[in-house]
């Protein structure tokens, strides 16, 4: 991450209307445990390291990825540029679902290639699952700021943007699952360095007992189960990189074409588990803020002038009824635009890739249905990105 700035001018006080009726107590900002403090460009966040940028940029390729890459690691961030050394025409920040928000290069590499081919800027920002939402989403809006003010300093040269073409572009989100509920957060709990609009995907806050079954009884069964979890090897490795390192280098010595960036995906979606483990084990029971203080928070503060909710047709999880409702009567108040849209797909549609599907010497009926069903499943996601694309672009005009 570039020298970051966390003087209290990134947290903006959360903005209520007069005589309104609201329990502050969760609102009010707070410094979280593994809060940044330091300008050092080195130091971990949230599971993530700062430092420079990546290497993967040595060799430029005609669709303007780098060493085949679509992205380059800023610091604790990865910036995507438009493709095929278009010029941008808006700026994105975009967060997962949890456990795949850590990896999104992987777990969302089709769906930010599509939208960077719209010419989309985007800065993601993975992060580490947690059960405190209030911090991760204060951390992420943090680094996200520090990232974007690195390259609204610098530019991108490797692309060939200049920082002067990046600093009045228009500035959107797009959520996907815990990702979403972290988006519609950062719209309640600051009202400055907020996106014009925000697209909400599959938005989902169940409390914890029904997002994992029986897990009132999961706590005290894993701290009864800790000393055998910290003394198996794969906990160890997932405390410690160096470990992670040891077993990649072994790999890679008998795998030539082995990517060394998988070594930092692997790496970081390992890393939570002992997080993970270490907060049930001290009886974490439930997610703070809770599901209904969360909604509570969106009726009073929530202040994105424009927001896109998008479901999917089979997605049992999905809950963005439940915050059409909320937002709705909040949106009219200040003049704001709430638009909800239905498409085919499941929960787990932004996450479809690109399969690479050989055909043999000979076109089999087995090709035909591979092709067919890679045909339909890459049509959703392809539909998500210009559906949400095309709403983006409508507000340009």
């Amino acid at each position: 991450m570039a020298a970051v700035d966390l003087s209290r001018q990134l947290f903006s006080k959360p903005e209520i209307q007069v005589g309104a009726s609201v329990n502050t107590s969760y609102f009010v900002p707070r410094l979280c445990v593994n809060q940044v403090r330091s300008q050092s460009p080195q130091l971990r966040i949230n599971g993530y390291f700062g430092g420079r940028v990546s290497s993967n940029f040595e060799n430029r390729r005609n669709d303007g990825s780098i060493n085949g890459k679509l992205y380059k690691r800023l610091d604790s961030c990865l910036v995507i540029p438009p493709t095929n050394g278009k010029k941008p025409r808006a700026l994105i920040k975009f967060l997962g679902g949890a456990f795949i928000g850590a990896v999104p290069e992987v777990s969302y590499g089709y769906l930010l290639r599509l939208l960077a081919n719209e010419g989309f800027l985007i800065i993601s920002v993975p992060y580490n699952v947690t059960f405190d939402h209030e911090c991760v989403t204060r951390e992420i809006y943090e680094r996200f700021h520090a990232c974007l003010s690195s390259i609204l300093s610098n530019g991108l040269p490797e692309n060939g943007i200049l920082a002067a073409e990046i600093g009045d572009l228009p500035f959107y989100s797009i959520g996907h699952s815990n990702g979403a509920l972290l988006q519609v957060l950062t719209g309640s709990y600051f009202n400055e360095k907020i996106p014009k609009a925000s697209a909400i995907i599959s938005y989902n806050n169940r409390p914890a007992s029904e997002a994992v079954p029986y897990f009132e009884q999961l706590g005290p069964l894993v701290n009864q189960m800790m000393p055998v979890i910290e003394a198996s090897p794969i906990y160890s490795m997932a405390q410690s990189i160096p470990d992670w390192k040891t077993l990649i280098d072994a790999v890679e010595g008998f795998i030539p074409a082995y990517d060394p960036e998988a070594t930092v995906s692997l790496t970081k979606f390992v890393d939570q588990l002992p997080s993970v483990f270490g907060q049930v084990a001290q009886g974490v029971s439930e997610f703070k803020p809770t599901p209904a203080e969360n909604l509570e928070c969106f009726k009073k503060l929530y202040s994105i002038q424009n927001s896109l909710l998008v479901k999917f047709d089979f997605d049992t999880i999905d809950e963005t009824d439940l915050l059409e409702e909320t937002l709705k009567p909040r949106v009219e108040s200040y003049g704001g635009k709430l638009e909800k849209v239905v498409l085919q797909g499941t929960h787990i549609t932004p996450c479809i890739q690109d399969p690479s599907w050989q055909v043999g010497p000979m076109y089999t009926p087995a090709d035909a249905i591979a092709q067919g069903i890679k045909t339909l499943s890459l049509n959703d996601i392809k539909v998500l990105s210009r559906t949400i694309s095309n709403w983006f672009f409508s507000l340009e005009s």
